[in-house]
């Protein structure tokens, strides 16, 4: 289940609220032998600094697990030496990918995840991705990042503020419900305004003459509009463009030796500008459309 809103309708306030971290009105029932791990945003912050990546894991693996943790390290990109290195000396991202697989390897029958990509890179996103689709329980996932939801949830709720609405289906439907390129651009969309009856009565009862559109007025909204449409088509290229960069920079990343740190970098540098591009065309692009919205059609 993906957990969308716009900015401030409360997603993650109603995360913690489920783990009852957030006082509420109401009541809720958790299920019969349901068990609920919980990713919060600064979840990494709380590992002991004073531990080593190995002894993370090893003092909450049980069984036989305990037999496969460097295996289970390598996994999520700490090889050799990794292992062995202090919490403290972690990067943000490191942290964040020792968080989560910490997190995995609780038998935990549903995972609350609060921004779980925050900090990683496109590799460690792929990891985790694929680490959660095997994952045989029941997710709850709040994030802006479509491409890591894709084929990752098949139910998506929205928050709003008369409450939670249903949508059957993958982020991708969702978002083309929505008119929307992507979760930012969806987030960052003016609703849409409710007409006052009261003013278009009132408007009726002035003198007709002043409704109308004037020759200069009508040239000058004809011209915007042709303004709008046209950057509203260059940025719609330009996010396509981006994408489709990003798609060719997640096969190359894939395809590279881990230990290729140099090349590794090189590409993770590539990519945040690729994104920060994507962004910025996507913003624009929302924007031109909502002034096309609101052009009036008569003056």
């Amino acid at each position: 289940v993906a957990l969308v809103g716009k900015n401030g309708a409360g997603k993650t306030t109603l995360t913690r609220i489920f783990m009852k971290m957030e006082a509420a009105q109401g009541s809720m029932t958790i299920g019969h032998n349901v068990d609920i791990g919980y990713y919060a945003q600064n979840q990494a912050e709380e590992l002991d600094g004073n531990l080593t990546v190995f002894e993370t894991l090893d003092e909450v693996a049980v069984g036989e697990i305990r037999k496969r943790l460097r295996s289970i390290l390598g996994s999520f990109l700490f090889s050799g030496e990794d292992a062995d290195k202090k919490v403290r000396v972690l990067s943000g991202g490191e942290k964040a990918r020792l968080a989560l697989c910490k997190l995995l390897l609780h038998p935990y029958n549903l995972l609350i995840l609060d921004e779980p990509t925050n900090h990683l890179d496109i590799r460690a996103k792929e990891v985790l991705k694929g680490a959660l689709k095997a994952y045989d329980g029941t997710l709850i996932i709040v994030s802006h990042d479509r491409d890591f939801l894709s084929d990752l949830t098949e139910m998506v709720y929205e928050v709003t503020p008369n409450g939670l609405k249903q949508y059957i289906g993958d982020i991708k439907q969702f978002l083309h419900e929505k008119h929307a390129t992507s979760i930012r651009a969806y987030e960052s969309k003016k609703g849409s305004t409710v007409a006052n009856p009261g003013a278009a009565t009132s408007n009726k009862k002035q003198d007709t003459t002043t409704n109308k559109e004037t020759y200069s007025a009508r040239k000058e909204r004809e011209r915007t509009e042709r303004k709008l449409k046209n950057a509203i088509k260059k940025y719609e290229t330009r996010v396509q463009e981006k994408e489709a960069e990003t798609k060719l920079l997640d096969t190359e990343m894939a395809s590279i030796d881990a230990n290729d740190r140099q090349k590794l970098t090189e590409l993770a540098y590539q990519y945040e500008a690729v994104q920060q591009a994507l962004y910025d065309a996507i913003e624009k692009w929302t924007k031109a459309t909502e002034q096309l919205e609101s052009l009036p059609k008569n003056v």
